[in-house]
């Protein structure tokens, strides 16, 4: 059974840091595309963030670019969102997600997901 469990969401005010943590168990995470989506009251999910299986490929939506930098160590199965300059805009749950196929990114729609973790950005 895959799983992904997140970690490290929290309140921090305007300006700061946060790093989320994404560990996967039941799969091998170097096979997987791997990132981040987010999800606001009232509002649509939205991509944040995706890495390629070996690291070597990112994307990031507008909103985050220069602010955000995903990243993964493969050896221990975890991917990270490292998420600087937080805006009050950035206030959302976080869900991990991860699929074999790059298309299944590009429809929204990779086959694992996670819980997700609340971040809450005060100004």
């Amino acid at each position: 059974q895959v799983q992904l469990v997140e970690s490290g969401g929290g309140s921090v005010q305007a300006g700061g840091s946060l790093r989320l943590s994404c560990v996967v168990t039941g799969y091998t995470v170097s096979s997987l595309y791997m990132g981040w989506f987010r999800q606001a009251p009232g509002k649509e999910r939205e991509r944040v963030a995706r890495i390629s299986p070996t690291g070597g490929t990112q994307y990031y939506a507008d909103s985050v670019k220069g602010r955000f930098t995903i990243s993964r160590d493969n050896a221990k199965n975890t991917v990270y969102l490292q998420m600087n300059s937080l805006k009050s805009e950035d206030t959302a749950m976080y869900y991990c997600a991860g699929d074999v196929a790059l298309m299944a990114w590009l429809s929204s729609s990779p086959k694992y997901w996670g819980q997700g973790t609340q971040v809450t950005v005060s100004s």
